[in-house]
């Protein structure tokens, strides 16, 4: 018994929704595509677990945040799938893969073939007994990786209220979910290995601004240690937690952000892996030219970076699915997969966002004590990466945009003194001369920024620049036609 598609998504999460919508749009047709999910609903936009969810006013909840509505598209409820003729096969687990036959085995007993597969499996939760410690089973200990771990964190925080939380990480999870324990009114304690939160991605001076806000707010901060046990009460509900410092905290509540791991086991030994990833080609192709893979699974080309790299993040998930689609459905138009890594956050009051790469020297500007601010990482000569507290939508395009130029540096001081300034004035600039190379993708700039002596020097070197892509482009263009 089993069941044959054109077009077979394994995975329901984010990239999943994505991915569907962008075969609606390349044409695919009733019956050839489905989505099979171990989840029980459609595909949803996650961040939305670790924010909206678990307010205590208003909270967010199905089918409210369906895809496609993290990037202002459709919301592809239930009734969108069917209405397109595509699939779910929900509540389901594949057991097994056979790449060279094209076949999936669910825990049933079905076999679904396809002829092409795009892999949107995800992570899971690292759990604590990985790192040796018991205790996840427990009522009151929660992870945070789906609506189910959503659903039972926000009905433990409901008996929680004016009491102890401890969050044991100190990433993205750790600091949204702490923010929105704040909120409910419980008292939190985040507890990490590093000397500053957030450590794969902020400044020890950056994220001193976030923590003093949490500090305000009565977040406990306990750097450099690690759970050791919990203490539990004759129920097994857990009272406490034992750190390795030899310090306790008590806790009605623990929640555990220690960081996910791609789930890549059905495809060991059969597709080449990378990085912890199964390793995807410009187009996101696998090792096998049927199979494709997106999201947090998949090791891809990051251009700007010249390697490959698996990215953690919601932005990632949505537009590698999307150009896999097109890659599937239009093989030969569909460009190289051209990334700049983009990271965000909201909680309270504070939205930030990061493009690009975190090496090589920092240049901090604006006010740090205020609520505007941002750094450049500058790396052998070229600005590599940028962050923006407080920024406009403006601010944010123009940082994302100068940040994939790569333009070179040669004088931090400079760029010190111009601040958000300096990528504001070059993304105006380049607005009205865009650059461009054949490929279709932007290419370094070589604007130098100098001291100020003839201040046409920079404008210059963009007209230049821009004039001189203009001309690969054209003789790109003529040599197709000859």
């Amino acid at each position: 018994m089993g069941r044959a598609f054109v077009y077979v998504i394994l995975g329901g999460g984010v990239a999943a929704g994505y991915a569907a919508l962008e075969f609606t749009k390349k044409g695919v047709s009733n019956g050839e595509l489905c989505i099979i999910s171990e989840e029980s609903v459609a595909p949803y936009e996650r961040p939305a677990l670790s924010k909206g969810f678990l307010l205590p006013e208003a909270p967010a909840r199905l089918p409210a945040f369906h895809t496609c509505v993290g990037a202002n598209e459709e919301r592809l409820t239930p009734k969108w799938y069917k209405e397109h003729g595509i699939e779910l096969i929900l509540g389901t687990r594949v057991k097994s893969a056979d790449i060279r036959r094209k076949t999936l085995l669910t825990a049933a007993g079905e076999t679904i073939s396809y002829k092409f597969l795009i892999i949107a499996t995800g992570a899971r939760a690292l759990k604590l007994e990985e790192f040796g410690v018991s205790g996840s089973d427990a009522e009151n200990v929660c992870y945070l990786r789906d609506l189910a771990d959503a659903t039972r964190l926000a009905d433990v925080m409901q008996t929680s209220t004016g009491g102890n939380a401890v969050v044991i990480g100190g990433g993205y999870i750790g600091m949204e979910v702490a923010a929105s324990l704040v909120i409910n009114k419980i008292n939190v304690s985040m507890v990490f290995p590093e000397p500053h939160c957030m450590g794969r991605l902020f400044t020890p001076k950056i994220a001193s601004y976030y923590e003093e806000f949490y500090k305000s707010k009565g977040v406990n901060f306990v750097k450099g240690t690690v759970l050791s046990s919990f203490v539990f009460d004759p129920e097994g509900k857990v009272t406490g937690v034992d750190l390795k410092d030899g310090s306790s905290l008590p806790a009605d509540l623990v929640v555990v952000g220690i960081g996910i791991r791609p789930n890549t086991g059905l495809f060991e030994g059969q597709l080449t892996l990378e990085k912890g990833g199964i390793k995807v080609n410009s187009l996101l192709q696998t090792s096998n030219s049927s199979v494709y893979a997106v999201g947090d699974v998949a090791s891809f080309p990051v251009k700007i970076f010249g390697e490959s790299r698996r990215l953690e993040h919601v932005d990632a998930a949505r537009k590698s699915a999307r150009h896999a689609v097109a890659a599937i459905m239009e093989p030969d138009t569909t460009p190289e997969f051209d990334y700049l890594p983009f990271f965000y956050s909201r909680v309270f009051s504070f939205s930030w966002q990061f493009y690009g790469d975190n090496l090589g020297e920092v240049i901090y500007f604006g006010d740090f004590s205020g609520t505007s601010f941002g750094a450049y990482w500058v790396h052998k000569g070229h600005l590599v990466g940028s962050f923006l507290e407080g920024g406009s939508k403006e601010e944010y395009e123009a940082i994302a945009r100068v940040t994939r130029l790569k333009p070179a540096i040669d004088d931090l001081s400079e760029l010190e003194r111009q601040g958000l300034g300096f990528v504001v004035g070059l993304s105006q600039k380049l607005s009205m001369a865009p650059v461009t190379n054949v490929g279709g993708s932007m290419s370094t700039v070589t604007v130098v920024l100098k001291k100020p002596v003839y201040p046409w020097h920079a404008t210059a070197g963009v007209v230049v620049a821009a004039s001189i892509a203009a001309f690969a482009y054209w003789y790109g263009r003529r040599r197709r036609r000859w």
